[in-house]
């Protein structure tokens, strides 16, 4: 045993530990007759700083839970994990590869990064203990592979997870499909927002904030410094925002204001869908063929470099009517930033997955179908969550010029009447529209890429 980790018994009172169990993604739910069992085969134990508990390779024979203190787990780069540092907070749970079949080997370095305190819980005494209940023993062991899921970008180690008990779950393969398929995504969710909640992330937003705004209402309102003294301050324009009665006549109660919004979204989501049809076939042809690469690629990139508002002349002339020249400005900006990522993202596999699979007798349409899609995923969906932003300055650099309604022509009709605050409203606006845009962009990438993890895992991209 490593000297400088060190059973201490009965430090803490019995209750702390039972409700930190329950507090945790992989014992919550269970019932307290359940929880009392884990309870008893767990052993507290105490880590000095820096001390190394296991590494990449050891026997897995327990995980963990970390009580007080902070934990460094580091996967190996091998095991191809989303995530290959992590820091485990109290009432994290790490070591799942004790649950695996034997031989169970650790896929991870874990080192303590201050005086920490551990739970630590035998796997084999564990799955005894989940045996007197084969429906709560299913919804752990679903837990864990829903932990594997979300750490791995090919987790192979989920078809390992060991079979629930036989009982009312039913047989273990079924088992393993709701472990991967229906393993509490809701619980989840409420699990990973707790934990949110309990880091230093919102506060240090909420902060970071405050520090702009206050800065702004310093400089612009009450020192009035330099060219600050002539822009409208945060508090003047909170105050036309939220007036029932504008003086410049745009705020929340006005119905022009969403009529711009909307003209603005509808815009953006044409842009988006035709960039997306358009760009990610494009860039995945670019990553996956040379010929077509060497054909193609130096025309992108002669024409990516151009501004959007070099093509406006153009845009008006190859397009009738006021809304076909703006999507088109929009489109073509997300089109660069969607193909190049996705480009890249196919370049990023390693070229021994297709040679694998070619060797095993794929041809070249189920690499590219199996492999090639799904591992450029990560990229493709960066490449997204870029391509709607690009589109926001874009839509507003183009209904400037080419537009009626939309918070671009906002923007520059404020301008020429010398409105400002209704200025920094459209601004303001377009700000929060594009950061709700991106998060749901970003939002279906993690669910999109996680069901094809799944069906990776139990063999479903056959």
């Amino acid at each position: 045993m490593n000297p400088k980790i060190k059973p201490v018994g009965l430090a803490r009172p019995r209750k702390e530990l039972v409700e930190l169990l329950r507090g945790t993604v992989l014992f919550s739910g269970l019932s307290p007759a359940l929880i009392e069992k884990v309870a008893d085969i767990a052993v507290l134990e105490r880590a000095q700083k820096d001390a190394v508990l296991y590494r990449v390779d050891d026997p897995a024979r327990d995980l963990y839970v970390v009580v007080a203190g902070q934990v460094n787990h580091a996967h190996g780069p091998a095991t191809q994990a989303r995530v290959l540092t992590k820091t485990m907070q109290p009432g994290d749970v790490f070591g799942w590869a004790a649950l695996i079949k034997a031989p169970a080997r650790r896929f991870a370095t874990v080192t303590m990064l201050a005086d920490t305190e551990l739970l630590r819980i035998s796997g084999a005494e564990l799955m005894q203990a989940l045996a007197s209940d084969p429906e709560a023993a299913r919804d752990v062991l679903a837990r864990c592979a829903k932990m594997i899921v979300e750490d791995f970008t090919v987790p192979a180690w989920l078809a390992q997870v060991q079979d629930v008990p036989a009982g009312k779950g039913g047989s273990p393969m079924v088992q393993r499909q709701a472990a991967a398929g229906e393993i509490g995504a809701w619980e989840m969710f409420a699990y990973r927002l707790s934990k949110w909640a309990k880091s230093p992330t919102p506060y240090l937003m909420l902060v970071g904030f405050v520090l702009f705004f206050g800065a702004w209402y310093l400089l612009s309102e009450v020192f009035k410094v330099w060219r600050f003294a002539s822009l409208p301050g945060p508090k003047t324009v909170l105050l036309e925002w939220f007036n029932p009665n504008p003086t410049y006549g745009m705020s929340l109660y006005t119905p022009d204001y969403y009529v711009h919004i909307w003209s603005s979204i509808r815009r953006v989501l044409y842009a988006f869908l035709i960039s997306t049809g358009l760009g990610v076939p494009f860039g995945l042809f670019l990553g996956w063929s040379k010929n077509f690469r060497e054909f193609t690629f130096p025309v992108f990139e002669t024409l990516r470099p151009i501004p959007v508002l070099a093509w406006v002349p153009l845009a008006i002339v190859m397009f009738k009517g006021q809304e076909s020249p703006v999507i088109f400005l929009t489109t073509l900006a997300s089109f660069y930033a969607t193909a190049l990522n996705t480009m890249l993202g196919v370049q990023s596999i390693d070229e021994s997955y297709p040679r694998a699979a070619a060797c095993l007798g794929a041809s070249k349409w189920q690499i590219f179908r199996h492999i090639v899609i799904p591992g450029a995923l990560p990229f493709i969906f960066t490449g997204l969550q870029i391509s709607v932003g690009v589109a926001w300055f874009s839509l507003v650099a183009g209904e400037m010029v080419s537009g009626e309604y939309g918070l671009g022509y906002l923007i520059l009709a404020s301008y020429v009447n010398v409105q400002y605050v209704v200025i920094i409203i459209g601004m303001v606006s377009v700000g929060v529209v594009g950061y709700v845009s991106s998060a749901l962009v970003r939002l279906a990438g993690d669910y999109m890429m996680q069901w094809r993890v799944r069906e990776l895992a139990l063999g479903g991209g056959r």
